[in-house]
């Protein structure tokens, strides 16, 4: 014992000892290292062994050995706010950026008083901005960017006078911009974009800001107009004030800003024409911005002329003629236009005196000729001119400019070869001429283009072969060739497209076979070879093609039998119609389902359809004793059944009339009996339909309402579902068993259970506003205006996202669709019916192998069709459908999309008409920037890659990303209707 205190002792004095040899900044920083976590191991290097902390990392001194800089961002530190670095005398710069600081920035802060650098950026911190931060009044740069910090910025702000840099943006700050910013007359750089500011002015006051050289306010819920006092901002140089509410024509007081380089306007509402005059004064302007707004009228000449290196003025009501002089500017590197309503031709020297880069004049009203000159100083990386009426040749010199990264000139009247060279381009990813009148082949030279991932040449007027040399397209994942003339064989080489995803032919002269080595084709999804002239039989081995899951040979000359391994795919659609095919059609598609996709094929066979040719003679004789032996088996089988009959029945009224007494489960405390509910499921009282029962609405004795599911022993099944799994699952026990366990305000709630016999009974809290599907698919889709979309969408994502993140194990839904989100009486959304939902119990949350595809049609995501395997990025698909249907007002699955699901119409309306194609024209179009945000979610979550699909975590994230930027919602809108089902007629769970 005696042994160990000496031990103990000597270690101590030790310890001691050597950290006597620390002096006393060495040990304050000693401190801050025991107050964060430091999991990366930033901090090992912090030895009390030293003398003075000046080589450890972060740490800077002085020639007196104080320390004047802490520098450590990146460094995955956590922990609240280090407050003994306050105690270093000399600290003059500290930067703690990029890490994990949490809780709030305490109001000692300004202890630190020789600050003058101060970088808190990217951290967690929360609460409000410490109004002592204008106490230390050595300071000139300060940033809290990418925090949490709400409430007001400070009116002590106001005090500081040597601070140059103040940079506030993307936190939850919710006050005005105060007008006491506009005292810093020190400031050089203002940035507050991207806070949830409440709808404010601009305050004339910061036209004081006389030495403000960047104002960055994009974001801000600004409104009314810049004002006049702007005029005396002579320093500024990037006045950035888009994505607000600014309304009005813009202010002639920017033309006095002389120091002027860059000018963002964009998505505001500023209105009227142009100025025509004052632009000359603007000779430093480089970047003029004002794109989607409601500007009408010409583009200035005078704009035009100044040395701009990018001009946006896209999605306006521009109107007219594009100016020649735009095509001087010798620093003209992007001009953006699309979505006016310019008529006219593109000025014949543009791109000849600058280094162009970017050119987009989509959706306008331009003809005549694609420009010479465009890549005349080989810079041109982005030529855009969809949907126009350009004519003629694609200009020969543009084969050569090898600078071209994406190309597109779909919906023109372009017409002639393209340039054999232009084929081949070494950097074009996208080559799109789709929709024009081109001829000619081809080029072998295509060989060149080895990062072209997209080729969309259909509808025009191609013809010859398809060369060989297509098969070295290592990258290429689309080649879309329809509706030209192309002839020959397809080449053999086409096997070697690792990425291809989308082969289509169709509606050309192709002959031949489907070549040899198709199943290496591991990617390929869609398959159309329709309306060719192939021949030969169709090969076995397009069954092994293992993302397979859209098949047209239709309109051909195929023969022989169909092969059985197409069996192993998992097509949304097949289509072997009018070819030559003989023999029995696969026992997989011998239903009523296929019954269209093998028409026109007299040689096929399968009974009961209406396809067979009559047997001879000899089998009708066979098939006539097969037929009266089946009737001798079926009148036995129905004697027996009679007999079982009866005696089921007399079993179902017994256990009938012992419901009340059976035994329940509960899984909240109840307000009522479970004795009375089955004494109230009468056929008055079903509202609806489920994928496994009939949905009663029970008025309780005490007031109280429910809905009751009443599970059938055979599933009721709706023609749009693939809920109906095989006999292991159980459609009760999994709804019991995740219910039950599940408390979640955007979760329906399972008030109990009875499963005694025949008695399968599930008891929900009732959602008076029914199914979010119903009431958007029908004539009450008035009620949902957008902040009540929004917030649906935002109630459902949460449930997901506790489902998928926070439910000890996971749980994956299986069949989120609108229908299955119900809505209670001030329309807050709630999932619901999880009978084909599936708990991930595997710790790495790895896809799980189903025995059939559950889901529903339109919401099936493209990876669950093929593979039977799911995981939560399988629902993600199906949750950004709902999104889109909240966007668009659309069914999932309607005969306006001509065969596509609505997923596949959106991103094809948005590529060939633009986003107003897609938005529901029922939304108010104040909202519009912030649907947008939504569609882009929704997107995001309709990857056909899984892997490129948000978490639904992040997934809530940015939808409370755009709720902070929305403007404020007044108490009188979005959920203010009554509920519409007070004729019960809701269909829930």
């Amino acid at each position: 014992m005696q042994l160990k205190i000496s031990i103990s002792f000597i270690l101590l004095n030790y310890i001691c000892i050597t950290s006597a040899l620390l002096n006393q900044e060495g040990l304050y920083l000693q401190k801050v290292k025991l107050s964060l976590s430091d999991p990366s191991g930033w901090l090992s290097d912090w030895s009390h062994r030293d003398s003075t902390p000046c080589n450890w990392t972060g740490v800077t001194c002085n020639g007196q050995q104080s320390v004047v800089s802490v520098i450590l961002p990146g460094a995955s530190l956590s922990g609240s706010f280090p407050m003994f670095l306050c105690r270093l005398p000399s600290l003059s710069k500290l930067s703690l950026s990029g890490n994990l600081i949490n809780s709030s920035l305490p109001l000692s802060i300004s202890s630190c008083r020789s600050l003058t650098y101060l970088d808190l950026s990217q951290n967690l911190i929360v609460g409000s901005i410490p109004s002592t931060l204008s106490e230390l009044r050595f300071l000139r740069y300060l940033n809290l960017e990418y925090n949490n910090f709400s409430g007001d910025i400070p009116a002590a702000f106001g005090l500081f006078r040597q601070l140059e840099t103040l940079i506030l943006t993307d936190n939850l700050l919710n006050g005005p911009i105060p007008a006491v910013l506009g005292n810093i007359t020190s400031l050089k750089s203002l940035a507050l974009a991207y806070n949830p500011f409440s709808p404010n002015h601009l305050a004339p006051e910061l036209g004081n800001l006389t030495n403000l050289e960047d104002l960055w306010l994009t974001n801000c819920q600004l409104v009314g107009s810049i004002p006049q006092s702007f005029g005396r901002l002579s320093r500024l140089k990037n006045l950035d004030v888009a994505n607000n509410g600014l309304t009005g024509p813009i202010p002639s007081s920017i033309f006095q800003l002389k120091s002027i380089l860059q000018i963002e306007l964009y998505n505001n509402s500023f209105t009227g024409k142009l100025p025509a005059g004052g632009w000359s004064d603007l000779t430093e302007l480089r970047k003029f911005d004002a794109s989607m707004n409601k500007l009408t009228g010409m583009i200035p000449n005078e704009l035009c002329e100044l040395p701009l290196e990018s001009l946006n003025l896209f999605e306006n009501q521009l109107e007219g003629m594009i100016p020649e002089s735009i095509a001087k500017s010798p620093n003209l590197a992007e001009l953006k236009l699309f979505g006016n309503r310019l008529v006219g031709s593109l000025p014949t020297e543009l791109g000849k005196n600058s280094a162009l880069q970017t050119l987009d004049v989509s959706n306008c009203n331009l003809s005549s000729e694609i420009p010479k000159l465009l890549c005349q100083n080989g810079a041109l990386e982005e030529l855009v001119l969809i949907n126009n009426a350009f004519s003629g040749n694609i200009p020969w010199n543009l084969g050569k400019c090898r600078s071209l990264k994406r190309v597109r000139m779909s919906g023109n009247q372009l017409y002639g070869e393209v340039p054999a060279e232009l084929w081949g381009l070494p950097q074009v990813y996208l080559l799109d001429l789709y929709g024009n009148a081109f001829s000619g082949n081809i080029s072998h030279l295509i060989y060149g283009a080895k990062n072209l991932s997209t080729l969309k040449i259909s509808e025009n007027k191609f013809s010859g072969g398809i060369p060989s040399e297509i098969g070295l397209l290592d990258s290429l994942i689309e080649f879309l060739a329809d509706n030209n003339e192309f002839s020959g064989e397809i080449p053999s080489t086409i096997v070697n497209l690792g990425q291809l995803a989308r082969l289509d032919l169709s509606n050309n002269e192709v002959s031949g076979g489907i070549p040899k080595g198709i199943q290496s084709l591991k990617q390929l999804n869609e398959l159309n070879l329709a309306n060719n002239r192939l021949s030969g039989e169709i090969p076995d081995e397009i069954g092994g093609l293992p993302v397979l899951n859209y098949l047209d040979l239709s309109q051909n000359r195929f023969y022989g039998g169909i092969p059985l391994s197409l069996q192993n795919l998992k097509l949304n659609k097949l289509n072997l119609s009018n070819n030559q095919l003989s023999g029995d059609i696969p026992p997989l598609f011998a239903n009523g389902m296929y019954r269209e996709s093998f028409l026109g094929n007299p040689g096929l066979c399968i009974d009961g359809s209406g396809l067979c040719k009559s047997r001879n003679e000899n089998e009708n004789s066979i098939f006539s004793w097969i037929l009266r032996l089946i009737f001798v088996i079926a009148g036995i089988v129905f004697l027996l059944s009679v007999v079982w009959f009866v005696w089921k029945y007399k079993k179902i009224k017994k256990v009938k009339k012992g419901v009340v007494t059976t035994t329940w489960t509960s899984f909240h405390r109840l307000s009522f009996s479970e004795s009375e509910i089955s004494d109230c499921l009468k056929e008055a009282s079903v509202i609806g339909k489920g994928a496994s029962g009939r949905v009663y609405k029970v008025v309780l004795s005490n007031g109280e309402i429910v809905a009751v599911k009443k599970m059938m022993e055979r599933p009721y099944t709706d023609e749009n579902d693939f809920n109906n799994d095989d006999s292991d699952i159980n459609e009760f026990e999994v709804e019991v068993e995740t219910l039950g366990k599940i408390r979640h305000k955007n979760i329906v709630r399972l008030w109990c259970c009875c499963n005694k016999g025949n008695c399968k009974l599930l008891v929900y809290e009732y959602m008076p506003n029914g199914s979010l599907g119903d009431l958007l698919h029908s004539n009450n889709s008035k009620l949902l205006d957008w902040p009540t979309r929004f917030t649906i969408a935002l109630d459902a994502a949460e449930g997901l996202s506790y489902l998928h993140h926070d439910s000890i194990p996971p749980i994956v839904h299986r069949d989120v669709k609108s229908n299955n989100i119900l809505l209670d009486e001030d329309f807050g959304a709630k999932i619901a019916d999880f009978g084909v939902a599936k708990i991930v119990k595997s710790a790495n949350r790895g896809v799980e192998p189903m025995s059939v595809i559950a889901g529903s049609c339109g919401y099936i995501a493209p990876e669950y069709a093929y593979t039977l395997r799911v995981n939560e990025k399988s629902d993600i698909y199906s949750f950004g459908v709902v999104i889109l249907e909240l966007v668009t007002g659309k069914p999932p699955i309607d005969s306006e999309f001509k065969g596509q699901d609505l997923a596949s119409w959106v991103r094809t309306t948005l590529d060939q008409k633009g986003t107003d194609h897609v938005l529901d024209s029922r939304l108010e179009s104040r909202f519009k920037e912030y649907i947008f945000r939504v569609l882009n979610i929704g997107l995001l979550c309709t990857s056909s890659l899984p892997t490129n699909r948000p978490s639904m975590r992040r997934v809530v994230q940015m939808l409370q990303e755009v709720r902070a930027r929305m403007p404020i919602i007044p108490e009188n809108e979005g959920k203010i209707f009554p509920s519409f089902c007070e004729d019960d007629k809701e269909i829930l769970v």
